[in-house]
């Protein structure tokens, strides 16, 4: 068997990702000749049929699926080369993207990357702020350099740095549940109030349920402010980080719904990385900062 090239597996890997080879010329820059030949060349110096020519749509033969599926990993140590190459010839990055999440006590993770950044003034910052599930679908999208949110702590292309454990309490206006429902609130006895619900930007993850009551009627917000507000004026109750309403719950303003059937949560509020791509040295810089200062944030 003879040798094949990078560029046959970068051809191979587009038609199979575009479903077909007009698809793959136009996302490599390479006509659609250049794009049949390099896939029917490397047919050719394995002895596979690596791809099923016969319908509308051509698609990987078992022997394909099997072979583009372990090409993934030398695909993907490619482009970190290039990454890394990259960063080494440009030396410091000249910008970084970090998300904050709909959770992060932003009085001090703002605090924290304000400090930062102002002793990097070469580094320009794009700060995006994205609710429930948008943090970690950016980051994995390759939209962002850091996330400060919760992620997926199973997925093995994140690296994350533990912050803080953010408590939440379902909470209402004193006077917007029934005296006894107050006291020992159901999902099911709550139906017939209005949850006050995070809007997720997320824009093609799979929705997870966060604190919803099926059938219930819902205020969407897009922020965790929003929805404080619209609990203190008596318009839905919900589920708040604790850190944001500790003086409405001293004052009395808000009260704790919570009961053993409407427990709360803890979330873990985290920093994270791509673990699978190379880091250049602001970002690692940044992640050191952020580790020194995790031992501080704590419990919210």
């Amino acid at each position: 068997m003879s040798e094949f090239t990078l560029h046959d597996l970068q051809c191979f890997d587009a038609v199979v990702r575009g479903g077909g080879f007009q698809a793959a010329a136009t996302a490599l820059h390479r006509s659609h000749p250049a794009v049949f030949a390099a896939v029917a060349k490397l047919e050719r110096q394995l002895g596979l049929a690596l791809l099923d020519r016969s319908g509308y749509r051509v698609r990987p033969t078992p022997a394909g699926t099997s072979f583009h599926r372990r090409a993934q990993t030398l695909l993907r140590e490619l482009e970190g080369l290039r990454t890394h190459a990259a960063q080494l010839a440009m030396g410091e990055e000249s910008e970084l993207r970090v998300v904050v999440g709909d959770f992060c006590p932003r009085p001090e993770i703002l605090g924290l990357l304000s400090r930062f950044f102002a002793q990097c003034p070469a580094t320009r910052l794009h700060l995006h702020f994205e609710a429930v599930g948008g943090p970690q679908e950016r980051l994995l999208d390759g939209e962002a350099d850091l996330i400060l949110h919760r992620v997926d702590k199973r997925d093995p292309r994140i690296e994350w740095l533990d912050l803080a454990q953010v408590p939440f309490i379902p909470v209402a206006a004193p006077a917007y549940l029934p005296e006894p429902l107050a006291r020992a609130a159901t999902p099911r006895a709550l139906r017939d109030y209005t949850q006050c619900v995070m809007r997720d930007t997320a824009r093609h993850t799979p929705a997870r349920d966060y604190f919803m009551i099926e059938g219930a009627p819902q205020c969407t917000v897009p922020d965790q402010l929003m929805k404080k507000e619209i609990i203190l004026q008596g318009m839905g109750w919900g589920h708040l980080p604790r850190f944001l309403i500790d003086a409405e719950l001293r004052d009395g303003r808000l009260q704790s719904i919570a009961s053993r059937h409407l427990p709360g949560s803890t979330e873990e509020l985290v920093a994270a990385r791509r673990g699978d791509r190379p880091q250049g040295p602001v970002l690692t810089r940044l992640w050191q900062h952020l580790q020194d200062a995790s031992g501080a944030m704590q419990t919210r």
